[in-house]
This record gives structure tokens, sequence and C-alpha cells, in this order.
């Protein structure tokens, strides 16, 4: 096989699917060069369909090929088929390690929680949805089930939820995130239709405009007068109540 460097340096595709590939590609791996779609720029008849159920061998294929593109582009945490084009109900995570989800479902869910996303498809687009911080998910490709959960005190194994360690909460929490997005994905739904679900947050405390405030966005922080805080709420940042009442 003629190596990568002979074919590129001869203006030819090297044939490994290689992202935003300047060659015209006469040696296409599998007759198909795999990239994620933006929906901002391009039609994506896929993004909005409830998608195929696939075997456990096919889903593995498939699979293979979306941690590929993830390790390329090393801008993601989680892909699902119908992003980059493939009908099939096969998504990839990897937030603490890899997982592999087909013909994934929801069996259950706890303790609701509104939280800031983004997708591949629609890049640098961040949208506030609504989460949950545990889940169940039963996969085709694993006989058990897979525990989801970004709490400490979460039920052990035995009790339905498997206990979170402290030091690995924020991680487990992204990690359920990510695999109810992906999973959103395979159902045809997006992060702008849990945004839409979403229901207005109206707090009963009131500010002074020169009162203090502390802000959270994710694990940031920031304080300052409640009458400078409406732009950065308006970018995601929520008023931390606690925090702000404590005076911390």
């Amino acid at each position: 096989m003629l190596s990568r460097e002979f074919l590129t340096e001869r203006g030819y595709c090297c044939g490994h699917g290689c992202l935003m590939c300047p060659y015209e590609p006469k040696h296409i791996k599998d007759n198909t060069i795999l990239k994620v779609i933006n929906c901002f720029k391009e039609d994506n008849p896929l993004i909005q369909k409830t998608l195929r159920r696939v075997t456990v061998e096919e889903g593995e294929t498939i699979a293979t090929k979306l941690f590929q593109i993830l390790n390329e582009r090393g801008d993601g945490i989680g892909l699902a088929a119908n992003q980059v084009g493939i009908d099939a109900q096969v998504a990839v995570v990897n937030v603490r390690e890899p997982v592999v989800l087909i013909n994934p479902k929801i069996i259950d869910k706890s303790d609701e929680i509104s939280y800031y996303e983004g997708c591949l498809s629609f890049p640098k687009h961040g949208i506030r949805t609504k989460r949950y911080k545990n889940i169940i998910v039963k996969s085709a490709d694993v006989d058990c089930q897979y525990y989801f959960s970004g709490v400490e005190s979460a039920k052990d194994a035995k009790g339905t939820w498997e206990t979170a360690k402290k030091h690995d909460t924020e991680q487990r929490l992204l990690e359920a995130i990510c695999v109810q997005h992906e999973i959103d994905h395979l159902n045809g739904l997006t992060i702008h239709d849990r945004e839409k679900k979403l229901e207005p947050v109206v707090s009963e405390v009131k500010f002074g405009r020169n009162q203090v405030v502390m802000l959270r966005k994710d694990n940031r922080y920031k304080q300052m007068k409640y009458k400078k805080s409406q732009k950065f709420i308006n970018d995601g940042w929520v008023i931390d109540l606690d925090k702000t009442i404590k005076g911390v």
C-alpha cells in the first residue's frame, strides 16, 4: 500500500478518511469520508429523524468510525451517527471512559436540573437545557445496564443507582448529560427541542440594584452588583442564591 506521504505529496487523498482533506478523493477507505455536518451551513435530513435500529455487529462498526472522528476533531465528548449522515441508532461518549450506545433507551432517571450545553452540529451555539443528574440506560451491546450518576448521594448499584465518588462527581455529571444529549440525537431531538421545554424560573428573592450577587456557570463564579449582572444572565449565568444570601 502506498504511504500517506507518497500520495499527499502528489495531490491524492491517502484514503485514511482524514477530516478537511484537501485532495481529490481517489482512494477513499470504504468509499466514504465521514464528517460532522454543520447544520447552520448544510441540510441534514437525519438530524430530526428517529433513526433505524441496528445489529450489535453493525453498531460496533459504526461506533469505531464515530470514535475515529471524535479523536481527529479533538473538540467533542460525544457523537451520534446521524450527525455524520448515518441512519443508525448508534452513539459514542468519551468523558471518563469510552462508552458505546447501540439502540439505547433511558429506562430510569431522577433529579432534574438545568444545564448549559453545546453541540457539534450547531457549532459555537450554547443552550440551557433540561436534563437529569442520574439515568439508567439499556444498550443492545451489553447484557447489563449502564448507570450514569452525577450526585454523591446516589443509591448503590443494588438499589438502582451507582454511588458517585466525591472527587469524580463533576465528570460523572458531564457524562450523564452527554449520554442524554446523544440519545436525543438518535430520537430526532436536538438541544433546541430541549430548550423549548424549559419552564421559566422565577425567583421570589428581590435584589437591589447595588446589591452584590454571586453568579455561577458550570463551576465558575463571578461576584458583581446586581445591576451589572443581566448581560451575564443572558449568556447562561445564574444567580447562586445560596452563596449570595450567605455572602460567600
